[in-house]
């Protein structure tokens, strides 16, 4: 079952995402007791907003139980890594980045998801989604399913 993780995006709180630890044999994987996870998923409130035109939107997501580091990059159309792309998707990309990094601000609810990745030694998420929660609820049922999700899939 731990393998069919790797490339799922596993819902986390902050609590157990900010305990991973990178793979040694694998830079791209880290793991939760011994489960290879490369993606994830979270919700709780946007509580900081640090955005560098045409560069990147740092943003940090507060769940309850601790906080997530998340990065949004706004490069698409500088950066050698999408040089081999059809420049038609890089500019849509790049337009759908611009639009969230809009979209983000202090006191949202939102669910994010996206790659872990490691930055200056804090476990962060590398943005590919962003939803915007209008359900009051929705944080509680974020919790009750990681909970759920652990005890049964994750251990």
């Amino acid at each position: 079952m731990a393998a069919n993780l790797y490339n799922t995006h596993v819902k986390l709180l902050a609590f157990d995402f900010l305990s991973l630890s990178p793979n040694p044999r694998d830079t791209s994987s880290f793991s939760r007791k011994g489960v290879p996870l490369s993606r994830a998923e979270t919700v709780g409130y946007v509580v900081t907003r640090d955005l560098k035109y045409g560069r990147f939107l740092r943003f940090t997501i507060d769940d309850g139980t601790g906080c997530i580091a998340c990065v949004l990059w706004l490069n698409q159309l500088t950066s050698p890594h999408f040089s081999r792309r059809d420049p038609s998707d890089v500019r849509s990309i790049a337009s759908m980045a611009e639009k969230l990094a809009s979209e983000i601000q202090l006191g949202d609810v939102a669910r994010v998801r996206g790659r872990i990745t490691v930055f200056r030694g804090t476990v962060q998420i590398t943005v590919s989604d962003v939803a915007f929660e209008t359900d009051p609820n929705a944080q509680v049922l974020h919790w009750l399913d990681c909970v759920r999700l652990s005890k049964k899939c994750y251990d």
